[in-house]
């Protein structure tokens, strides 16, 4: 029997990336997935190619949050499953950011990933999982981070406080820190040429770039039963990069 058959499950940010591997596993082990994207054509294409349903979100309006809520609710009823995925990222020195960058990147994975949590927890049924994408940069101190790495370490105190105000529900919530993965947003980070990611890579202990399924398959372990007991934890996933100081 497949480990989540029967489970409705809205992955954020699904239309590509780690998203989108991560709702090939959901699907590949039966439930019934959701995604999100801003990009209406690339939202529509990802859905097809998965099996998936596909709901245009841009998940810096609250206003867009609560539409994509009501979608869900007259549609499925619940939510067993909720990824929240969506999140962009953009490099800059201290002295160098904008006023635009900072309320662009924080308004997507901060405020974006902080309200469509709470916007879901009335549809949540008891028992179900949240997993917030984060990112192993809250672990690290690398220059020209402070905006992202600054959204993704509060991110990771939601995610405690919110295992704790759930766990009368028996709802889990915890948190996913990927490290450098191929992904397209790297690429659009400008990070994707094969000299930066050599340098990224000698980094890495294990020597290589992560692969979006090996992400996709912790996040559907700790949607599914077997991670019945983990709560407000952060797995990170970064090949050891972030041991590497």
């Amino acid at each position: 029997m497949k480990k989540l058959n029967d489970k409705i499950a809205v992955i954020t940010g699904g239309n590509s990336g780690l998203g989108f591997s991560t709702a090939k596993e959901l699907i590949a082990n039966g439930a019934t997935v959701i995604i999100t994207g801003r990009r209406k054509e690339a939202v529509e294409k990802a859905a097809l190619e998965l099996g998936a349903t596909g709901i245009v979100c841009d998940h810096a309006k609250i206003s867009d949050i609560e539409n994509l809520t009501k979608l869900v609710a007259q549609a499925f009823g619940r939510a067993d499953i909720l990824i929240v995925n969506a999140g962009i990222t953009n490099l800059s020195s201290i002295e160098d950011a904008t006023e635009e960058m900072f309320d662009q990147l924080m308004n997507v994975n901060l405020k974006g990933a902080y309200f469509t949590l709470s916007r879901f927890i009335p549809l949540l049924t008891d028992g179900a999982s949240v997993v917030v994408t984060s990112s192993s940069s809250a672990s690290t101190t690398k220059p020209h981070t402070s905006i992202y790495t600054a959204s993704k370490t509060a991110i990771n105190a939601i995610v405690k406080i919110a295992a704790i105000e759930l766990a009368s529900r028996r709802i889990r919530v915890n948190a996913v820190s990927p490290g450098p993965f191929a992904t397209e947003i790297m690429a659009k980070s400008g990070i994707g040429d094969p000299k930066t990611q050599d340098f990224i890579i000698s980094g890495v202990p294990l020597g290589r770039l992560g692969i979006p399924s090996e992400a996709g398959k912790l996040i559907s372990f700790l949607s599914s039963d077997d991670a019945a007991y983990i709560t407000g934890a952060e797995y990170l996933i970064d090949g050891g990069q972030s041991l590497n100081k």
